[in-house]
């Protein structure tokens, strides 16, 4: 077994089975901080670098991750041990599996160790990017109203004079003000998160922190501060055991937390920055003058398809997402979902073929060797669901488009959220706001709308006789026949 750092990488190299980088780590400069390092950025953001690197560019934006959360302290000893060196392994449908060593972090720093590290490491002059993947719910903007959540607890303290900043919103803006008092200028705010405008609603919750914080850095971050909107895609499930003993077995390599993903990968970005900016568009990213199109295929077709398998595949017996999507059912709901109800409400794309588009997210979410779980996709649902899914259904009902399927998927994450599945497992829900949504989901047997009636996530939907009537034959079918059963009915011929 061969450690997985600088010292070793030529053994784990070996017989050219694994690749590793080709550049001189040592040689590498920080050009970006990256808040969030979890497998998505690693088997995304940070590989895009990495090809980058091998090219024999792009050698001054390593990346320095940051943990901000206390549970990050897993991330930041493994990386550490690692030389920030980790294995990404592609699986491929046919069974192949592509490993690859990768090098573009080299870096790492836990804010609750040590924020004043953090805050100079971005408002050093060699940073010019901070990216992000803090999750859905870390731009912390309230479900209703839409704005920036000053009641956060963790929002106050960081507001409170005097504070020493926890939050990501507390220790950017002070590295933005530090670097506004040197005169180091600007950087670049890039949000690669999976929320529609993700760097315009980063823009607004951290314009909105600063203005509480102090008015004429808001002003400042106002003028010279780019947020460029992006759509990312590539499907990276949860590391498991089961890949750590992978990696050790087929490749001979001991790394504590390797990547698996699938082949495919996307990323469009909006070509506006601060301070100059990776050649990521010579390692395929499409960069590009409006994303807005893009992120909205993505989100309403692949992302919101993932809510639409996740429930019902669970309440079904399955548990994994290729599971379900082999399951010719399933990938006929699938499809109709995306051909009579998402579809309508996207923008052309350009470039892109729907129909292609479609058909390949079937062929990806089918890809046995991926594993990804249900329980990863049906997690933070209150975070997602109101982002994904239910901007479709609020455009059909305007239009008077079909919004049966929609229903039915919401009505599958409220019998998910009964905590029981149709064969009595327990189902561990995961969610920030699980134990009301379980309360609420509990009394919809006597009640069948007291899940809905959460306006906080569901807004007026309940106040909606075209969408309730669907949503309460969705609920019922599924309490009297199953939740294979309520599909099928769905996808029968008339």
């Amino acid at each position: 077994m061969t450690a997985l750092d600088d010292e070793h990488l030529s053994a784990v190299s070996g017989d050219g089975t694994v690749a590793v980088p080709t550049y001189d780590r040592s040689r590498l400069t920080t050009g970006i901080v990256h808040l969030g390092v979890g497998g998505f950025h690693r088997s995304h953001q940070a590989m895009y670098l990495d090809r980058l690197m091998n090219e024999g560019k792009a050698h001054d934006w390593a990346i320095c991750g940051v943990g901000v959360l206390p549970g990050d302290v897993r991330m930041r000893d493994a990386l550490k041990a690692q030389d920030g060196l980790y294995t990404l392994v592609l699986k491929h449908p046919d069974g192949t599996f592509e490993p690859r060593v990768i090098g573009s972090i080299t870096e790492y720093l836990l804010a609750p160790d040590d924020p004043e590290a953090v805050i100079e490491k971005m408002a050093s002059p060699q940073v010019r990017i901070v990216s992000l993947t803090v999750t859905e719910g870390g731009y912390n903007i309230h479900h209703v109203t839409g704005e920036f959540d000053v009641e956060n607890p963790a929002v106050s303290a960081d507001l409170a004079d005097g504070a020493v900043p926890a939050t990501s919103f507390g220790l950017v803006t002070e590295a933005l003000r530090r670097r506004r008092d040197r005169g180091v200028g600007p950087v670049t705010i890039m949000s690669c998160d999976n929320i529609q405008g993700n760097g315009d609603v980063a823009r607004q919750v951290f314009t909105a922190f600063a203005r509480l914080k102090d008015p004429e850095l808001a002003d400042w971050i106002t003028e010279h501060v780019p947020f460029p909107n992006s759509m990312v895609d590539r499907i990276t499930p949860v590391t498991s055991a089961e890949d750590r003993a992978m990696v050790a077995e087929r490749f001979g390599i001991d790394d504590a937390w390797p990547v698996v993903a699938e082949p495919f990968t996307q990323w469009v970005l909006e070509d506006r920055f601060a301070a100059g900016r990776p050649p990521y568009e010579e390692v395929g990213v499409q960069v590009v003058d409006d994303v807005e199109p893009y992120e909205l295929m993505k989100l309403r077709l692949l992302n919101a398809s993932h809510q639409a398998l996740c429930y019902l595949g669970h309440l079904s017996g399955y548990r994994y997402a290729h599971e379900v999507a082999q399951d010719p059912v399933f990938a006929r709901f699938l499809l109709d979902y995306m051909d009579q109800e998402a579809t309508p409400t996207l923008h052309p794309v350009p470039g892109i073929d729907l129909t292609d588009y479609k058909h390949t997210l079937i062929e990806r979410f089918a890809n046995p060797h991926v594993r990804d779980t249900l329980a990863r996709l049906c997690a933070e649902s209150s975070d997602r669901i109101p982002k994904w899914l239910l901007p479709v259904v609020r455009h059909n009902l305007a239009s008077g488009g079909q919004i049966v399927r929609s229903a039915t998927v919401v009505a599958g994450w409220a019998r998910y959220d009964e905590g029981t599945d149709e064969q009595g497992e327990p189902i561990e829900i995961v969610d920030r706001l699980a134990e009301r949504l379980h309360a609420a989901a509990l009394r919809q047997r006597e009640d069948p709308l007291a899940f809905l009636r959460d306006r906080e996530v569901f807004g007026d939907l309940v106040d909606d006789p075209v969408f309730t009537d669907a949503y309460l034959a969705a609920l019922r079918s599924l309490h009297e026949a199953g939740a294979h059963a309520t599909v099928e009915a769905l996808v029968r011929p008339a």
